[in-house]
């Protein structure tokens, strides 16, 4: 337990001020911004047998119902900050629908509100209480909010329980940096000066190895590698920034014949070029990815 709590609480210290934050904004109760140690433990890479996934566990469906897009490129389940927000709102909502009782909100986003509410149905048509400790709800849910007060008891006093663990600043971790079109993810950190996995841990909802054609059009950052970034970005152009080099086709080309010429995956190719499903026309001038491509000599490290 003692080490669950420490590996989990390392981890809270890059996202815990930015959801506390929100939390606060929002007038929520604090220990709400605790529901990713027991949803995730804090790993933005969490994936559920249920196909949950994020920081939030979000399934495909309440993601896409709260604005989550899942697609190719990007799922937002996993995105730090559209998460965050999405998590939120769903748990306003769910306070609203149960007349302002965030215990039964809490439930309700772990067996959903249709549970929560056909279980209170069932107790008020029997002359029963409709609290949370009074229903007759799943064996998980029935554990899930107990979990979340004794998580608020063990932070606000962790040497009653024989826990120490490192205080989380009380300043951000990280900011957001817009860009004005894609980049590559390691080309990104090379740019910041910070390993690929500092990168990853802040956006983990890129799943390939570039941000979207479409956006989102940002990245968070490590806040004193955000500058460095943005000096050095502005010094690329767009294929440095993508790593990629031009091909154009030739007659009766294919699009796997290009792919491996350049070392890339064909559906690589096709996404980065919004290509559809038919031939490759001869002529078309296709950007490849070529992860030999260097960055310039300019770059300040």
């Amino acid at each position: 337990m003692v080490s669950f709590v420490e590996r989990t609480f390392s981890r809270a210290e890059l996202y815990m001020h930015h959801i506390v934050t929100e939390v606060e904004r929002r007038g929520m109760p604090l220990e709400l911004a605790l529901l990713p140690v027991i949803e995730s433990a804090f790993e933005p890479y969490a994936f559920s047998r249920s196909a949950a996934s994020g920081l939030w566990q979000f399934v495909p469906g309440t993601g896409t119902r709260f604005g989550l897009p899942q697609n190719w490129w990007y799922d937002g389940r996993r995105d730090v900050l559209e998460s965050t927000r999405a998590a939120l709102d769903y748990l306003q909502f769910l306070h609203d629908e149960f007349d302002g009782d965030w215990l039964l909100a809490v439930a309700g986003y772990n067996c959903g509100e249709a549970c929560v509410a056909r279980a209170r149905r069932v107790n008020a048509a029997a002359g029963r209480p409709t609290d949370f400790f009074s229903l007759r709800l799943p064996a998980e849910t029935r554990a899930y909010v107990p979990k979340l007060l004794a998580m608020k008891r063990l932070v606000e006093s962790p040497e009653t329980y024989g826990i120490a663990f490192s205080p989380i600043a009380n300043e951000p971790y990280f900011a957001r940096v817009d860009l004005d079109g894609q980049i590559d993810l390691k080309v990104a950190a090379e740019l910041a000066g910070i390993p690929h996995e500092s990168l990853f841990e802040l956006n983990p909802a890129f799943h390939r190895w570039a941000t979207p054609p479409q956006g989102p059009h940002h990245l968070l950052l490590p806040i004193d590698a955000a500058d460095l970034f943005r000096q050095n970005l502005a010094q690329l152009t767009p294929d440095e920034r993508m790593r990629v080099t031009h091909h154009v086709v030739r007659r009766g080309e294919t699009l796997a014949a290009v792919a491996r010429q350049y070392g890339a995956q064909p559906l690589e190719v096709r996404m980065l070029n919004d290509l559809g499903n038919g031939p490759l026309v001869a002529g078309t001038d296709l950007r490849v990815p070529s992860g030999a491509t260097q960055l310039p000599a300019k770059v300040l490290r």
